[in-house]
């Protein structure tokens, strides 16, 4: 079968995926919803959720247009092709499509899980699960029919229309398709940015008067900020997640394509990443059909049942990879095959590194865990060496990953085919993303059914089963940002190699020669910009969480009787407050991925945009893993201590703790998996705007 022959696979399984997903959400709304008392608190979520979501589409639909314009004028001046602003809008419009589809389904599922909870362990995992597997299965759904939609399109368009100067229609078709994952780009650090702003000042906020200042539980119905942490679960760990992935998913497919055509490889070299997402998507679905465990099960056992699911998946992957590769680019190219294990391996042990480092199961978290018997200070300097010393290993594994794709797929004799190689590994590491994000979109559906559970006061052993859930999650969460890290680190190398070549088709070549000193400023500016981001965004969850302490503080004080629980808290106006702080605070960070490619461009030249994102990518990929490390392990120490070790709930230790876990909340779920997102749009944005940049730039 000829490589176009197994590409109609790509348009079949996309859809499969969604009607996949469509089963699962219609399975999920068929569970019980509880009692009314469940159904008012998961209604209350919901509406805030929608609330969020609409109201930041709305904003974010003001920076597309704005967009749209420049990028009509650009094609209007042979910049880009023309079809680049329509394809910004509809890469933006899927991106957040599949976010808000993940969280309609998660705010259904909630309550669903605390009441499956009440029957078994094993009942509120699969409710909970199959919840993560709507968003999981929508985003590679919609990602790849978006591309296959595109490809079909242009190579249409292409066959009856005059090609651009010095291309032949594949590379036309290529070219053109680099820069349509900007949209989606886009969308995801504005969904992350403003997602994790809102949860976690929601989060901090209830936790700070709540447990520490009140005294009162997690998740108590008379804290006013508990149904603005519950959305905000939604609304940054669903939905920005979402949208998160969907532009890495399709920024490492649109990559891998222009490079295989760089590599010489023509339309089999286009058409292999696009049909191994393909087979990924049905690897996943079988996958998902693995996921079960028993109703005395202990945390390592739960971990195992959900483990069972994605490595499942990545054995069919490696297998089907295999006769994928011999059969479409030939024996002559099965170094690619060995690229790709490469990346799915490891992805696999990034995955295994993380749990080691976040698990309450392990040292270093109940190192952490043992450092509040003397006080907050020993806890958040505990946290900040773990998360630090947690970076060697995921660095050394993407730097062996690298290596072994670059020479494995012929790097030693042809440079592009070795760069292909290393693009080709990351979409390895995806391609099971439909089930590995799964198992990260379960943590917040949990964490939503434990809050559900306490809020409508359901028996303690709901609640102790949901407390698993939930802290299975925390480590499959954090598990879930190292792999999202991970393969952004190979995304985002794929797609600065996918801007020089873009460069050389423009007619300029660059001298990347480490003596350059354009390159080097550029290397040194690009160093910085992860930490001026996660600068910006953390003192935005500080400005955002004080005002919901304020908020919270004076409803404890003023409506009499709250705190006996004879007075029902304003939930909604904290949920007013974390939304409109959220959506003013995360306009200049999300920009700033995008002026400052470009800005280096203009003043210091291509050479010093390269180095920009070229440091960019080494220090913000690190940066990101210390952070959701430090950010996971912190979390999960408190939730040891609240299983009764170091004094328990309510202890000294316990207090000391829940400051620790609210320094890591936006570290591990604002600033840092939003890097995944910066370092990428850098590299896009230098892609889309070349021609621009080479024509106006001072060097």
């Amino acid at each position: 079968m000829s490589s176009s022959g197994f590409f109609i696979l790509t348009p079949i399984c996309s859809i499969a995926a969604l009607v996949f997903a469509l089963y699962l959400a219609f399975s999920i709304m068929r569970e019980d919803e509880g009692n009314d008392k469940m159904k008012e608190i998961a209604l209350a979520v919901r509406l805030g959720a929608r609330a969020y979501l609409k109201r930041q589409y709305l904003g974010v639909s003001l920076f597309f247009i704005v967009m749209f314009i420049i990028l009509l004028w650009m094609a209007f001046k042979n910049y880009v092709v023309i079809f680049v602003p329509f394809a910004f809008l509809t890469g933006g419009f899927f991106s957040g499509l599949s976010g808000f589809i993940g969280m309609s389904v998660a705010t259904q599922s909630s309550n669903r899980t605390a009441a499956a909870a009440m029957k078994s362990l094993n009942s509120g995992l699969r409710v909970a699960f199959s919840s993560g597997a709507v968003m999981g299965l929508t985003v590679v759904g919609l990602g790849l029919l978006h591309l296959t939609a595109w490809y079909y399109f242009l190579d249409w368009f292409y066959s009856g229309h005059p090609l651009p100067a010095n291309m032949d229609k594949i590379t036309a078709i290529t070219s053109a398709m680099l820069t349509f994952s900007m949209g989606a780009s886009s969308l995801a650090l504005f969904a992350r940015v403003g997602g994790g702003i809102f949860t976690k000042a929601a989060d901090v906020g209830a936790d700070l008067v709540g447990k520490v200042e009140a005294g009162i539980p997690e998740d108590d119905p008379r804290n006013p900020a508990v149904i603005a942490d519950n959305v905000g679960d939604n609304v940054g760990d669903v939905a920005g997640m979402g949208a998160d992935l969907f532009e890495s998913y399709v920024g490492s497919i649109v990559a891998t394509s222009a490079l295989g055509v760089a590599a010489g490889l023509g339309v089999a070299g286009v058409t292999v990443p696009m049909v191994m997402a393909a087979v990924g998507i049905v690897a996943s679905i079988i996958g998902t059909f693995f996921v079960s465990t028993k109703e005395d099960a202990t945390q390592q056992a739960l971990l195992a049942a959900l483990r069972k699911g994605v490595w499942g998946s990545s054995i069919i992957m490696a297998i089907a990879s295999y006769f994928l590769i011999r059969w479409i680019l030939g024996v002559e190219h099965m170094g690619v095959y060995w690229s790709v294990l490469a990346g799915l391996l490891a992805g696999v042990i990034i995955g295994v590194v993380t749990e080691y480092y976040t698990s309450s199961n392990f040292k270093p978290t109940k190192y952490i865990a043992e450092q509040s018997l003397t006080g907050p200070a020993t806890v958040i300097i505990a946290g900040l060496s773990v998360g630090m010393m947690s970076t060697a290993i995921p660095v050394l594994v993407v730097g062996a990953a690298i290596l072994a794709s670059y020479f494995l797929a012929g790097g030693a004799t042809n440079f592009n085919s070795g760069l292909y190689g290393i693009a080709i590994s990351g979409v390895g590491m995806l391609s099971t993303l439909g089930i590995t994000l799964a198992t990260d979109a379960y943590g917040p559906v949990a964490d939503n059914a434990g809050g559900n559970a306490e809020m409508a006061g359901l028996p303690p052993e709901v609640r102790k089963r949901t407390d698993a859930l939930d802290s299975l999650g925390n480590t499959t969460a954090a598990t879930g940002k190292g792999f999202a890290i991970g393969s952004a680190a190979l995304t985002a190398l794929g797609l600065i190699a996918a801007f020089n070549s873009q460069v050389v088709l423009l007619g300029k070549t660059m001298n990347l020669s480490l003596l350059n000193p354009n390159l080097l400023v550029g290397l040194f500016i690009g160093g910085m910009l992860p930490f001026l981001f996660c600068s910006m965004t953390m003192r935005a969850v500080g400005r955002a969480a004080g005002l919901i302490v304020v908020e919270v503080r004076r409803q404890f004080k003023e409506i009499a009787g709250l705190m006996q629980g004879k007075a029902k808290p304003d939930y909604a106006r904290c949920v007013t407050i974390a939304t409109a702080a959220a959506q003013k605070e995360m306009v200049l960070p999300s920009l700033l991925a995008i002026v400052a490619p470009i800005l280096t461009g203009v003043l210091i030249g291509l050479e010093a945009e390269m180095g920009l994102l070229a440091g960019a990518t080494v220090s913000g990929f690190v940066l990101a893993i210390m952070m959701a490390n430090s950010g996971g392990s912190w979390d999960n120490a408190k939730k040891y201590i609240e299983e009764g070790h170091h004094g328990g709930k309510g202890s000294q230790a316990h207090k000391a703790a829940v400051v620790g876990d609210t320094v890591g909340d936006p570290f591990k779920d604002t600033s840092g998996p939003s890097l995944n997102v910066l370092i990428k749009l850098m590299s896009i944005v230098a892609i889309v705007f070349a021609s621009f940049v080479m024509s106006v730039s001072l060097f």
